[in-house]
């Protein structure tokens, strides 16, 4: 049950950044690394989607329980 509770504010988090990715450059500013690789004006929008987007992922990682065997695989047995 604490894992959906989890997944559901991460999952939030996520939309969050993607749908509100103007008022978080507006909060911390540009970033020099997304805007040089990811695009000229836009890379700092399109990282925070792209972040947004991975944290919706890691989301259903959690509440699925496949996290575990993810970790367990990088951590204990010397994976990736």
């Amino acid at each position: 049950m604490t894992r959906f509770l989890i997944g559901i504010g991460i999952i939030a988090l996520g939309v969050f950044m993607i749908v509100k990715s103007d008022l978080l450059l507006s909060w911390f500013g540009r970033i020099s690394w997304a805007e040089e690789k990811l695009g000229s004006e836009g890379g700092t929008r399109i990282f925070y989607k792209i972040l947004g987007m991975a944290l919706i992922v890691l989301a259903f990682l959690i509440m699925s329980g496949k996290i575990i065997g993810i970790l367990d695989f990088v951590f204990k047995r010397g994976g990736l």
